[in-house]
């Protein structure tokens, strides 16, 4: 049995409807997570970040203006910084076990239903 999928999303982003809308077409079991309204926590930032393989800045979305002047923040800052304000999360952040992806562009989303 495959691991699900699960996918951390803002119901307004068009890149995470079109994720949301391949994951239908998909077939696969998957839980939608509206993190605005489920805020996601440090802790839970560093398992993604982990899980992506990137660093924290790679999922920092660096042109939202309260982003601005963290160019020497700490990788602990920035993780609250984002829990504290998750407009400034990279979006779509699909899971599925230990592999993750963002979804941007949508397509990314296939490299975990294979």
């Amino acid at each position: 049995m495959k691991d699900k999928i699960t996918i951390y999303q803002k119901p307004t982003c068009s890149k995470c409807r079109a994720t949301l809308a391949l994951l239908d077409e998909s077939g696969d079991v998957f839980d939608s997570i509206n993190y605005y309204e489920q805020p996601m926590t440090v802790e839970l930032l560093r398992e993604l970040v982990q899980k992506l393989n990137l660093s924290v800045r790679d999922i920092l979305r660096a042109d939202e203006p309260k982003a601005r002047g963290t160019d020497a923040a700490s990788d602990d800052e920035l993780l609250q910084l984002m829990a504290d304000n998750p407009d400034l999360i990279q979006r779509p952040i699909v899971v599925r076990g230990n592999k993750a992806v963002i979804a941007r562009p949508p397509e990314n989303v296939k490299k975990l239903l294979a």
